[in-house]
């Protein structure tokens, strides 16, 4: 830990190392780290109660009818998925439906893992600027991957006026 120096008003390092006042040490970029990752989780926590709340909004036959799918959050799209997008960079991405459409499973489908999908938190976090911005991309994006699992395809939402 450093020593504050009376005589500069700087903060004494070591051997005779000075830094200006306000100056990141070792011990506060370890604490501003620490505090970014509180910061982060809790900014995460709430992000997955938005997403939980436009899943609560669905209609109940809407969430009665998914089958076999997990609803998830992540910070970005992995290069896989950003592949099979068709996109570069992941902040063009702020979801995606990894699975088998109900509209294609057959008889044989079963005793698979549940379908995926996935929210990408930073991508909508860059879009929007204010909680309601967010909180309404998040009601989209949900909704438009959800269609994916119905098998409706992104031309179709299209055409229906979902975007």
């Amino acid at each position: 830990m450093g020593i504050a120096d009376p005589t500069t008003g700087g903060l004494s390092v070591g051997s005779g190392v000075r830094k200006a006042p306000g100056a990141v040490t070792p011990d506060r970029a370890g604490a501003d780290l620490r505090l970014c990752a509180i910061i982060s989780r809790v900014k995460k926590e709430a992000f997955e109660r938005l997403v939980a709340g436009a899943l609560d909004e669905l209609p109940e036959e809407i969430q009665q009818a998914l089958d076999n799918v997990d609803v998830v959050v992540e910070d970005w799209a992995d290069r896989a998925t950003l592949h099979r997008a068709g996109v570069r960079h992941p902040a063009q991405l702020m979801g995606f439906y990894h699975g088998v459409p109900r509209t294609k499973r057959t008889r044989s489908y079963g005793l698979v893992l549940p379908d995926k999908i996935t929210i990408y938190r930073r991508a909508i976090e860059m879009r929007g600027h204010t909680e309601e911005e967010i909180r309404t991309l998040v009601r989209r994006v949900v909704r438009h991957e959800i269609a994916h699992h119905f098998g409706i395809d992104d031309d179709r939402l299209h055409d229906i006026g979902a975007y």
